[in-house]
């Protein structure tokens, strides 16, 4: 295993999950009294899971057909956008 791009992976995902509206719904869900705090930590564990193997297959699908190089740029394009959005729209 290449621990450096483990490390990267975890802190990048770690911090962009932080307080978006993932990790809000999970908290409102434990929030319930009457609802298991391990099912709801195994359910937003099993949706986080499925949605990074599709972030990686599509990734390595991607990659076969698209430069990596151009792949990185639309990602940071995309990125931009989503940040100027959000401002103008605040």
């Amino acid at each position: 295993m290449d621990w450096k791009v483990f490390i990267s992976v975890f802190g990048a995902v770690f911090i962009a999950e932080l307080g978006d509206k993932t990790q809000l719904a999970t908290m409102l869900f434990a929030a319930d009294k009457d609802v298991s705090k391990w099912t709801v930590f195994a359910g937003a564990s099993a949706a986080l899971i499925v949605a990074s193997a599709i972030g990686v297959l599509a990734g390595s699908f991607l990659s076969e057909y698209i430069n990596e190089r151009y792949l990185n740029y639309a990602a940071g394009v995309g990125f931009i956008a989503i940040g100027l959005w959000t401002l103008l729209r605040s």
